[in-house]
This record gives structure tokens, C-alpha cells and sequence, in this order.
């Protein structure tokens, strides 16, 4: 097993510093949602995605959203009225945008791997949800409206959060943390 680079940590822990800052407004904003109108507050869901996807489509290594994860939950936990259970909550959201490269073991780094996890995640989250949001008192349609919001929700956060890491590369942000192809690593050696 590698060593992690100073660089790898570094643009991880800049990710998720910037992850937490954005995810605190949101965090309060889905609280006074809920509050009112839960059914609403699951339109911006997918903003937890959005630290990890920017995370793993920039660095292209494995864990890296999980661990971007973890920075922006501990960043966000004093600014949030539930504490450290926003880390749990940042790295549950974190896996699921990793879970589309897991289960390829990390091989290759495609575009659609993200939405694969969006989708996931956008069918999980109601489901595993549905106590708490009492989705059984409306009726069927409310409850498929529900399911496509969240999936709405996901798979644009997904769209942003590509377009920002692309936007990133371009400006040279985290070539240093990158994984170099094979071919790069055994000329190097």
C-alpha cells in the first residue's frame, strides 16, 4: 500500500474545508425545511454529493471522497444543530458518490460512474427516508414526486459538482494529487 502524497492531503483537506463552508448555509436551510415543509427540503440533497463528486473526478484516486468527506462533516459539525452526526451523515452521502468506481475496484474513472452513484443514491435515500419524512400519509403520486426530486436533486448536484472539477483541472488545481497513469509511474521508477 502507498503512502498518501502531502499534495493528495492537502487538496482533500482544501475540498473539504470548502465542502463544509457550502454545505453549513445549506445544512440550515434543509433544517427550516424540514421544519415547514419536509417535503421540500429534499430538493437540495443532492449538495452533499457535491464535496466527493468535485473530489473524486478531480483527484481520480480511491477514498478520496469519503475523506473529503469526513473534513467537511468535522467542518460543518459546530456550525450545524446536530453535531458530529454530520460526519456520518457527509461520508453516507460521500460513499454513495464513491460506490460507482468501488465496485470496479478503483480501474478506471468515466463520467457515468458518477451518475451511477447519483441514481443510487437518489433511489436509497427515499427509501431509507421513508419513516422520517412519513412518505406512507401521502398519496402515490406525492410519493413518486418525492423519489423524483430526490433523484432531480442528485443528478444535478452530480452535473455541478463535475463541471466545478472540471473547471478546477483546467485552472491546474490538484495535478499534483492526481494518480499518473501506469505507464507514468514505472518510467518514473
Amino acid at each position: 500500500m502507498k503512502r498518501a502524497s502531502t499534495a493528495y492531503l492537502l487538496t482533500c483537506a482544501v475540498l473539504g474545508v470548502a465542502g463544509g463552508l457550502l454545505l453549513a448555509p445549506a445544512n440550515w436551510l434543509s433544517t427550516a425545511l424540514y421544519a415547514t415543509v419536509p417535503f421540500f427540503s429534499i430538493a437540495i440533497a443532492g449538495l452533499w454529493l457535491l464535496p466527493a463528486i468535485i473530489a473524486l473526478r478531480l483527484i481520480q484516486r480511491p477514498g478520496a471522497g469519503l475523506l473529503v468527506g469526513v473534513i467537511s462533516g468535522l467542518v460543518l459539525a459546530p456550525f450545524s444543530g446536530y453535531g458530529f452526526t454530520t460526519v456520518a451523515t457527509n461520508v453516507w452521502w460521500a460513499f454513495f458518490a464513491e460506490i460507482g468506481f468501488l465496485v470496479v475496484g478503483y480501474r478506471f474513472w468515466t463520467i457515468w460512474q458518477h451518475y451511477a452513484g447519483a441514481v443510487v443514491v437518489g433511489i436509497a435515500y427515499p427509501i431509507l427516508a421513508r419513516q422520517s419524512f412519513a412518505l406512507d400519509t401521502y398519496p402515490l403520486g406525492l410519493q413518486i414526486v418525492f423519489f423524483v426530486l430526490t433523484l432531480a436533486s442528485c443528478l444535478a448536484a452530480t452535473a455541478i459538482g463535475i463541471a466545478i472539477a472540471a473547471a478546477l483541472r483546467r485552472a491546474g488545481v490538484g495535478a499534483a494529487a492526481r494518480r499518473r497513469p501506469q505507464a507514468v509511474e514505472s518510467q518514473a521508477a
